[in-house]
């Protein structure tokens, strides 16, 4: 008797994840910039160097209320024995002084004040005592300061052209304050990738339906929605579809028009229902990869059509969240110009013992903890199952368990992927 063929569906090819991680980039291009508001610049990732215009601080200045001065009038002063000055004038923030320091003369000065030309410290308020002789201000210094204290010089935090921040640098409150301080009133960032969601499968209802049997309400929508926001990219969100090809298809060619980058759930199995595969075998797409070995997520699928890319995750929720950080981020990221878009990897210790066997690599959703020594520990927020979804609420990291004949033992050394976006 004649064997009978092999369904196209079997016939996959299992790739590493990092090879399968290279192929994905090598499709993704750089998106192109826009200026925006800086205002509006929080979020986004620059899409030039940023350069400083000129030295920070542009003039020297006082880091707190008190009195500047020349250090070296006040060498021998103390508590017991302090130095008797004549006050100039008053420097608040935003004054120019308007007369230089002699011997024996000093300038009241607010925190941010600009020293007047001679002098070269500042000395705190406290150590001071205010006075008047002749209906002039004078001022007891007790206390020597060295030169240099309790000031900034000119260009001592920027020097006028160091680069600043690189390209592809996501905008923080530390990055919009350098930006601030610079001049930079609008900047230049990539745009925003637009990313089309489609959920499959005939099981799925909208969060504000009841249940009904059989049937589940759709969890992987919102949460890749907030992951694509998280990532900078905008989502555009297609809705449901049930386990038809035809209208999947349908939606899959609008959503690679309209978006950058198109993410599907459910449906790409060797299962009679999952229709994915059905379409990759008919469209005029190229397929990058249909299987990984990893666990969980292994038919996780990339294809390409007319220059836009297709990334087909599980529909289960662990699976479906594990496959966005190792692959759709990455290429979110690389589209926004980050240098080097792969997921921050780092080592770890189990915190619990690890007791699966598995014949591929295992991403295991985790938290990781700091201890007192400085070692980073990491445990499973909950089994190790790519249907449960509440593993994912408490997760901040990824541990990468390696094929194994036999468990792990706590304490074992890992690898471990940390979630979530990066500078």
């Amino acid at each position: 008797m004649t064997a009978s063929p092999i369904p196209e569906r079997f016939k996959r090819h299992a790739l590493q994840p990092e090879e399968a991680q290279r192929r994905l980039l090598a499709r993704v291009g750089r998106l192109p910039a826009e200026t925006v508001a800086l205002s509006q610049a929080w979020r986004r990732r620059l899409a030039e160097p940023i350069a400083a215009p000129h030295p920070f601080p542009p003039f020297r200045r006082s880091g707190m209320d008190g009195y500047a001065l020349r250090a070296e009038d006040v060498r021998a002063a103390s508590a017991g024995s302090p130095v008797t000055l004549e006050v100039l004038e008053t420097l608040p923030g935003g004054t120019a002084p308007t007369r230089p320091l002699g011997p024996g003369q000093a300038s009241r000065i607010m925190t941010g004040g600009m020293l007047p030309e001679g002098a070269d410290a500042v000395v705190m308020l406290e150590m001071t005592d205010a006075m008047e002789r002749g209906g002039k201000p004078f001022v007891k210094i007790n206390k020597s300061v060295p030169p240099g204290e309790n000031m900034a010089g000119i260009g001592s935090e920027i020097r006028e052209g160091e680069l600043l921040l690189e390209a592809g640098r996501l905008v923080g409150p530390g990055e919009a304050a350098v930006l601030a301080a610079c001049g930079y009133a609008q900047v230049s960032v990539f745009r925003k990738p637009k990313v089309a969601v489609l959920s499959t499968g005939s099981e799925l209802l909208e969060p504000s339906e009841p249940l009904a049997p059989g049937k589940i309400r759709n969890s992987n929508a919102p949460m890749l929605e907030a992951l694509i926001r998280e990532a900078g990219a905008e989502p555009v969100l297609l809705g449901k579809v049930p386990d038809d090809a035809d209208e999947a298809e349908a939606l899959i060619l609008r959503g690679l028009e309209a978006a950058d980058l198109m993410v599907t759930t459910g449906g790409v199995s060797v299962g009679d229902y999952d229709i994915l595969v059905d379409i990759l075998a008919r469209w005029d797409g190229e397929t990058l990869f249909n299987k990984i070995a990893m666990r969980p997520g292994s038919p996780t699928t990339a294809a390409v059509r007319g220059g836009r890319l297709l990334l087909a995750l599980s529909g289960n929720p662990g699976a479906c969240f594990v496959g966005f950080h190792l692959f759709a981020l990455p290429a979110l990221r690389a589209m926004q110009g980050v240098r080097d878009p792969l997921p921050f990897r780092f080592p770890a210790r189990l915190a619990v013992p690890f007791p699966k066997v598995n014949a591929f690599r295992r991403y295991v959703r985790a938290r990781s903890e700091i201890r007192p020594d400085g070692t980073v520990w990491v445990a499973p927020t909950g089994e190790d199952q790519s249907s449960l979804m509440t593993t994912i609420v408490d997760a901040d990291c990824l541990i990468e368990i390696p094929p194994l004949k036999e468990g792990y033992s706590a304490g074992q050394p890992v690898m471990a992927v940390r979630l979530g976006e990066r500078s």
